[in-house]
């Protein structure tokens, strides 16, 4: 037998109850870090601003800080593929919010819009034409939806008003498809629908059969198990389309209940509305969203029964990185022509094929009967459809795995010209993104397309370069492809352009390294006169003291490197402190790409939540962001991984030993997910750090078999590549002190909280310095309030444990 198959052999067995036991697990409350930091964390968060569809408006949301512990350990049901709050019909986690205010987008006073009693509220949105604002509740038994009209101030409690009657099923879409500024059809829990299924003891085994068949699926969690799990999933996801009425308030059924999902209104005005249906059967290895569905077309009015479009396969038994055979991902045009779309591929679903064209666009018009006809070809992989307010048009996305390339082309859906090239780049090139068109929504149905202005395209991006980003705003003809530059943001504010209104003037997010974000208005020529529109306060005074640098440098192969040097409060010139190192690996086709930066030294510095920035609040240095390119073949590029990510690592110390702020000898490196997979490596592969914090990583590779990130090949296709990049097979070389933190309920596919568990086995069983610490009820990331403190109170600890404390203003973390 090779070395390479006795150690695949040796990692797939079940050997982790032959090592020693590790020391009992700690009994320790949640705790709280230094006073410091607690201030960040519960200062108020950033406002969310949004214009009003007819630009009269400036709706200010105010997101809700954190969320209780208590609200995670809510009862979770698990199916597949999703973590859903069965009594609400919803995802089990959503994003309320805590407050609204309405201000004039010319300018003027705010006014607050006071939310009914309660709490979970949610999802707020626009009707097409700026007039309403709705919003929904989470409640038992499925969301409230609720109205009000923005032109009619009315006193608190009475702006809002309820749909009687009415409860959301947003298991498996919130979607809502307008059908005027007044009508608009939601999924809905079906009114005569009894209770859930419920068992209390399985009816047999479980069973899987594969017959020869090749299946390669990525690993995931929360999958059906059984045929309780389907009875149960399909209770949960039945939904039943309902036309309603925003002025009078009334609703009602369109069509049968269904597993629906991706409902959409189709042509201007309405005359239908496409909807798709998860098909049965279910599967044991995927999720839902790529079980087998079929498109369909509904009349709001109920004068013909439903037609089917196509059927989409279900996806198991795919290539690694391929698609199903058939029709895909449908769209519905907004436009007269109500033509409807999908996909094809033309390479068998297969990327390693060789093939001139992958895929193909399909068009079937009204009244939607014969065959489809094609109307593109694309090099790469269809990626996108995005229609545009000149009818007959849409720009098209597609991208070419093996080079990473991506292509965006300016087509005429009627055929009446040829397609015209738009973007024609490395999908990692900085500096040639030309930036993402406008958009506006159709007042008549509620669609966003691509605006249009006599004939030109206005694209809006960050102006990615050497020196940093400044974004700009460009107006780009398709016909003749000349570009004019109207607008970019000076070298002393970071100013995004948001929309060009109807009256000319620019509306623009404007901030800058001790300015938070707030909307300006530019008018005038060049846009040179500037208005202010909100009045964001500084959430976070006490940041005001750090220092941000963004710093350039080379390895020693000329790939050139960058990370933001951050200085806490106080330091001095010239004085060497400990230093934490946040990196996150990423692979490139060429050094070239790999050396290009990214960001703005003119950035609002704030952060919160379990930001390794925190630490500058303990008096570390902390080198945010640090690159850490993997440049090579994208076939292959994992095979030189660990020698890049260790060039990379000992050329950031260098330099920041060279700008003398850095104390060597004292260096930790961190990293979240595959941040945490390369900071595990780096301990077992180099000497360059003195300890390290690992968060919600993989370091079992055999545990991904079927590919990981960049990763294309399979285990058994590159087997000796996959035993190479996995720490938990070299845990007896990995000496240095580290601390990983994981969620309990992790489901993020590849980073399960096994992985962690095992990897604290394994250095616990070979005599290394470990520290686990896995979070209740915590997915790939940590939003309760008591998570997020306690996880800064780990990383402070462990930091003071392994390189000492530090000179700093912040109290002692409170225990």
């Amino acid at each position: 037998m090779r070395p390479s198959a006795r150690l695949l052999a040796l990692a797939l067995l079940p050997m982790l109850h032959l090592l020693p036991q590790a020391q009992a697990a700690e009994a320790l409350s949640y705790q709280q870090p230094s006073e410091a930091m607690r201030a960040v964390l519960d200062a108020p968060p950033l406002p969310v601003h949004s214009l009003s569809p007819d630009q009269r408006w400036l709706l200010s949301i105010t997101p809700r800080r954190g969320r209780p512990i208590a609200e995670l350990a809510r009862p979770v049901t698990r199916l597949a593929g999703m973590k859903l709050d069965a009594e609400a019909r919803g995802p089990f986690m959503h994003n309320p919010l805590v407050a609204l205010s309405l201000s004039p987008a010319s300018g003027g006073a705010a006014r607050p819009l006071a939310l009914p009693p309660g709490e979970g509220w949610q999802s707020p949105r626009w009707s097409p034409d700026g007039r309403r604002l709705l919003l929904q509740r989470r409640a038992a038994g499925g969301a409230e939806l609720w109205v009000t009209e923005v032109d009619v101030a009315r006193p608190p409690g009475q702006a809002w008003r309820r749909i009687e009657g009415l409860r959301l099923n947003a298991v498996l879409a919130n979607d809502f498809a307008w059908l005027s500024p007044t009508e608009l059809v939601v999924l809905a829990v079906p009114a005569a629908q009894g209770p859930a299924p419920r068992f209390s003891a399985p009816d047999g085994p479980a069973v899987q059969e594969s017959l020869g068949k090749r299946s390669p699926e990525f690993t995931r969690q929360n999958l059906l198990a059984n045929p309780q799990d389907e009875a149960l999933f399909a209770h949960l996801a039945t939904s039943q389309p309902r036309l309603v009425d925003l002025v009078s308030s009334r609703h009602r059924a369109i069509g049968a209940p269904d597993l629906w999902f991706n409902l959409v209104s189709v042509g201007e005005p309405v005359r239908r509305l496409m909807a798709e249906r998860v098909a049965r059967p279910f599967s044991y290895l995927v999720g839902w969203n790529d079980f087998g569905s079929v498109a369909e077309l509904l009349d709001p009015e109920g004068r013909q029964p439903a037609r089917e479009l196509g059927r989409v396969k279900l996806k198991e038994g795919v290539p690694v990185q391929g698609v199903v055979t058939g029709p895909r991902n449908f769209w519905a045009s907004p436009q007269a022509d109500a033509a409807i779309y999908w996909v094809e591929a033309l390479d068998g679903g297969d990327p390693s094929t060789p093939a001139t064209h992958r895929d193909r666009l399909m068009r079937l018009d009204p009244p939607y009967q014969g065959e489809a006809r094609e109307v593109h070809r694309s090099s790469g992989r269809f990626m996108g459809m995005s229609f545009t307010e000149a009818n007959q048009r849409a720009l098209v996305t597609d991208f070419d795995r093996d080079r990473r390339w991506i292509t965006v082309d300016w087509l005429a859906l009627d055929g009446s010209e040829p397609a015209k090239r738009w973007q024609d780049r490395s999908s990692s090139d900085r500096y040639k993104d030309p930036g993402q068109p406008l958009l506006r929504v159709l007042p008549s149905n509620g669609r966003a397309v691509v605006r249009v202005d006599q004939g030109a395209l206005l694209l809006a991006g960050p102006g990615a370069s050497p020196q940093g980003e400044r974004p700009f705003l460009d107006r780009f003809e398709p016909a003749s492809s000349r570009s004019t530059r109207l607008f970019q943001a000076g070298d002393s504010h970071y100013e995004m352009p948001l929309a060009l209104l109807a009256d000319g003037s620019l509306l623009t997010r404007r901030e800058a390294f001790a300015e938070p974000p707030n909307l300006m208005r530019r008018t005038g020529e060049a846009f040179a006169q500037m208005q202010t529109l909100t009045h964001t306060a500084d959430p976070t005074p006490s940041l005001r003291g750090i220092q941000r640098e963004r710093v350039r440098f080379k390895r020693p192969d000329g790939v050139e490197l960058s990370f933001w040097l951050y200085q806490p409060p106080g330091h001095q010139k010239g004085e060497r402190r400990p230093t934490f190192v946040w990196a996150y690996p990423q692979e490139f086709t060429d050094a070239a790409l790999a050396s290009q930066v990214s960001g703005s030294a003119n950035r609002f510095n704030s952060f919160g939540g379990t930001s390794p920035l925190m630490l500058l609040l303990d008096g570390y240095v902390v080198l945010m962001d640090a690159t850490m390119p993997v440049v090579g073949d994208p076939k292959t590029v994992n095979d030189r991984f660990i020698e890049q990510i260790s060039a990379n690592a000992l050329a950031i110390i260098d330099k920041a030993d060279e700008l003398g702020v850095t104390d060597r000898s004292k260096v930790v490196v961190g990293g979240h997910s595959y941040g945490a997979f390369m900071t595990a490596n780096l301990l077992a592969h180099t000497d360059h750090f003195k300890a390290g914090i690992a968060r919600s990583g993989a370091y079992n590779r055999t545990l991904t078999p079927f590919g990981f990130q960049a990763e294309r090949r399979t285990l058994w296709e590159a087997p000796n590549s996959y035993l190479k990049l996995s720490p938990f097979l070299v845990a007896d070389q990995l000496k240095e002190p580290i601390l990983l933190i994981h969620g309990a309920d992790d489901d993020n596919p590849g980073t399960f909280p096994m992985q962690s568990q095992r990897l604290y086995q394994a250095l616990a069983g070979t005599g290394g310095q470990v520290r686990y610490v896995s979070l209740p009820h915590e997915g790939h990331g940590y939003t309760a309030r008591e998570s997020q403190g306690h996880v800064l109170w780990e990383m402070s600890e462990w930091m003071r444990r392994q390189v000492g404390a530090c000179c700093s203003a912040a109290t002692s973390p409170a225990r």
